[in-house]
């Protein structure tokens, strides 16, 4: 079943989502944006919550977490887009990148050497 989500809420403290503490959103465009967003409805075994250590409360939001992260770190979707369609705050997406051992930010190999290049070639 499809149904739209609850409004977006940005919140005061350690920049997470929650219901404590809410303050307004500076964007009524983002705010519709979350509203109109379509959801589906998943069942999972409830042995795999246990296992998970997940609550049933918390489960729809760790779940699009957990999902939007793996995408990001299969480099299906943008760093901020993960943490858009999960409605994470990006600073509170790459915390909890990086406290799954996902690093929030790419820098490559051969980035480093394009910047060691260009510190060179500043140099000459």
């Amino acid at each position: 079943m499809l149904r739209p989500l609850r409004p977006f809420r940005c919140c005061r403290g350690g920049g997470s989502v929650s219901d404590e503490q809410p303050i307004k959103h500076d964007n009524p465009a983002l705010l519709l944006y979350f509203w109109v967003m379509e959801t589906v409805d998943v069942k999972l075994p409830s042995e795999l919550l246990r296992a998970a250590n997940l609550e049933e409360s918390t489960l729809s939001q760790e779940a699009a977490r957990l999902l939007a992260l793996e995408l990001y770190r299969e480099d299906k979707l943008s760093l901020g887009r993960a943490a858009e369609l999960c409605q994470t705050p990006l600073a509170a997406f790459m915390d909890f990148a990086a406290k799954h051992a996902v690093p929030p930010l790419r820098y490559s190999f051969e980035d480093l050497e394009e910047e060691r290049r260009t510190a060179d070639r500043l140099k000459a």
